[in-house]
């Protein structure tokens, strides 16, 4: 008796295959696009922006932000492997508006908050209207 993988199954590649079709529609490629870019920006606006003596939201931001990208980057290459996890990225996006009234250290600054607060709702809005634009396809087929 030869024992076969979830990948044998015809049922899960089917799935798979149709959530690949879903998130290749052009508005989710854009919207994973948008945030991959939102991902690099918020990774490296410590230094951007000039996050001096804020140590611990410059790593939360560098961490965030590479962890974004490499979500973005898995969704928009193999949405039917990856779509299970889209849901973090859209909380990634508001932990990063929470971030400098969380974190501890130093109070945030002008800059600091506008700088999170804004490319949080980026990725938010972003990554939720990827996720939208590939269900919808989904659903149509």
């Amino acid at each position: 008796m030869t024992r076969m993988g979830l990948t044998g199954r015809s049922d899960v590649a089917e799935q798979r295959e149709t959530y690949d079709r879903a998130g290749s529609n052009a508005p989710s490629q854009i919207g994973d696009g948008l945030t991959l870019l939102a991902g690099l920006y918020l990774a490296i606006s410590p230094w951007v922006v000039g996050f001096n003596g804020f140590r611990n939201l410059t790593i939360n931001n560098l961490i965030v932000g590479l962890a974004v990208v490499a979500l973005a980057m898995g969704l928009a290459s193999a949405f039917g492997r990856t779509y299970g996890v889209s849901w973090l990225v859209p909380l990634l996006g508001i932990w990063t508006i929470l971030a400098p009234w969380v974190i501890r250290g130093r109070p945030a600054t002008t800059d600091t908050v506008w700088n999170n607060v804004v490319t949080g709702a980026v990725i938010a809005v972003c990554s939720l209207a990827a996720m939208a634009a590939a269900l919808l396809q989904r659903k149509k087929q």
